[in-house]
C-alpha cells in the first residue's frame, strides 16, 4: 500500500505515521488494503445463498413456524391499465384516472379497484417476509459469533471484517429486489456509511473500535430479526412480545448510550490526545456522526412501537414496506367510502318505504271509506 499510494499516508494516517511504519508490524496485526477485493466475491456469494436459503429451506421451516400467505384477488386483465401501470405510474393522479376512464370504458370506481388490487399482487408475500428475516438472523449470528472469538486468534478480525463487507455489499447489490419498507433512503444511507466505516477503519488500522461498532450493531440486529420472524409465524405472539421488548432495550442501550458516550467520545475526544486531527479523523468521525442520525431515527420508530405495545395496539413493524401502509389506507378509505353508500342507500330506502307506507295508508283510508259509503247505501234501501 505504500507503493502505490505514498501521497495518500496524509490522509488515512495520523501526522509522523508512514505506510513503512505498517509494514514494520507484525503480520497478524499489519492491514493490507488488497485484503478487501475479497469482499466482493463474499457478497455475491451471499446474494447465491440467500436465493437458495429462501428458494428450498425458508418455506418448510415456516410452515413449522405456521406462517400463512394471505388470499389475493388477482385484477383482470387489461393490457391499456397494464401497460401504464408498469410504464407509468403505479398510483395513477386523478387526471391520468379520467384519461384511463375514457380510453379504458370503465368507471373511475372500476379503474380504482383495479390498481389497487393490482398494486396487492405485486406485495410481497408472508413465506418471502419470514425467508428475509431468517436469512438476516443467520448471517448476523454468523457474524457475531466470529466476532468472539477475535480477542483470540488475530486471523479472526479479517473474517469478521471481510463478512460484514459481503454481508452489506450483498444488501446493496439485492437492494432493488428487496422489500422496500417506510426507512428505505435510510436503509442505504446506512449501508454506504457501514462499508465506507469498515474499509477505512481496516486500511488504517482501526480494527479495535471497528470491531466494537459491529458488536453493537449486531447484538441488536439478531433479536430484531428473530422477533420479525416470529412474528410472521402463527401462535408465536408472546415469543415475538419478549424478543421485541428485549431488542428495544438492547438498541436504546447500545445505540443512544454506549455508542455516543464510550465509541464517539473515544474516536472525537480522547484520540487527540494520542495524535492530532486529520482528514482520515474528519472522515472516520463524520461517517460515525451519520450512524448516530441513523440510530436516532429508528429509536424514534421503536418508542413508537413501544407505546403502541403498552396501549395493546402493536400490529406490525413501524419499519413495514411501503404497499401495506397505502393499502391500509386505501381500505380504510374504501371502507369509508362503503358506509357513507351504505347510509345514502338507507336513507333512499328509508324514503321509498315511507312513501310506499304513505300510499298503502291512504289506500287503505279510501278502501274504508268506500266500503263505509256502500254499507250505508245498502242500509238506506233496505230502510226504504
Amino acid at each position: 500500500a505504500g507503493q502505490i499510494l505514498p501521497q495518500w499516508q496524509d490522509y488515512w494516517l495520523p501526522p509522523g505515521v508512514t505506510w513503512r511504519d505498517m509494514e514494520q508490524l507484525a503480520d497478524s496485526d499489519r492491514p493490507r488494503p488488497q485484503d478487501l477485493l475479497i469482499a466482493l466475491p463474499l457478497a455475491l456469494g451471499f446474494v447465491a445463498l440467500r436465493y437458495v436459503f429462501e428458494r428450498f429451506f425458508a418455506p418448510p421451516m415456516g410452515r413449522c413456524l405456521g406462517v400463512k400467505n394471505r388470499l389475493q384477488v388477482t385484477a383482470a386483465p387489461s393490457l391499456k391499465l397494464e401497460s401504464f401501470y408498469t410504464q407509468r405510474s403505479r398510483q395513477p393522479t386523478q387526471s391520468e384516472i379520467i384519461s384511463l376512464m375514457l380510453s379504458c370504458g370503465k368507471t373511475q370506481r372500476q379503474i380504482e379497484t383495479w390498481f389497487r388490487l393490482r398494486r396487492n399482487q405485486d406485495r410481497p408475500c408472508q413465506t418471502k417476509k419470514f425467508g428475509e428475516a431468517l436469512h438476516m438472523t443467520s448471517l448476523k449470528s454468523t457474524c457475531f459469533s466470529s466476532h468472539c472469538k477475535t480477542h483470540r486468534q488475530p486471523w479472526a478480525h479479517y473474517w469478521y471484517y471481510m463478512l460484514e463487507l459481503g454481508f452489506y455489499g450483498s444488501l446493496l447489490l439485492r437492494i432493488s429486489v428487496d422489500i422496500k419498507r417506510k426507512d428505505f433512503k435510510e436503509q442505504v444511507i446506512h449501508h454506504l456509511a457501514t462499508i465506507f466505516l469498515l474499509s477505512f477503519s481496516y486500511c488504517a488500522n482501526y480494527i479495535r473500535i471497528g470491531t466494537l461498532v459491529m458488536l453493537l450493531h449486531d447484538s441488536s440486529d439478531i433479536l430484531l430479526e428473530s422477533a420479525k420472524m416470529f412474528n410472521y409465524g402463527t401462535g408465536w405472539r408472546k415469543t415475538c412480545d419478549t424478543l421485541f421488548v428485549v431488542f428495544a432495550v438492547v438498541f436504546l442501550v447500545t445505540r443512544l448510550l454506549i455508542f455516543p458516550t464510550k465509541i464517539i467520545h473515544t474516536t472525537l475526544i480522547l484520540s487527540m490526545e494520542v495524535f492530532e486531527p486529520f482528514a482520515g479523523y474528519y472522515f472516520f468521525n463524520i461517517l460515525l456522526m451519520v450512524l448516530q442520525g441513523l440510530h436516532i431515527f429508528w429509536a424514534g420508530l421503536i418508542l413508537r412501537m413501544v407505546y403502541k405495545f403498552l396501549k395493546g395496539k402493536l400490529e406490525k413493524d413501524e419499519r413495514s414496506d411501503e404497499e401495506s401502509e397505502v393499502e391500509e389506507e386505501e381500505m380504510e378509505k374504501g371502507g369509508e367510502e362503503n358506509m357513507d353508500q351504505g347510509d345514502c342507500y338507507w336513507e333512499k330506502s328509508k324514503d321509498t318505504l315511507n312513501s310506499k307506507l304513505s300510499m298503502l295508508t291512504n289506500s287503505c283510508v279510501l278502501n274504508n271509506l268506500t266500503n263505509h259509503r256502500s254499507s250505508v247505501s245498502d242500509r238506506m234501501r233496505k230502510a226504504q
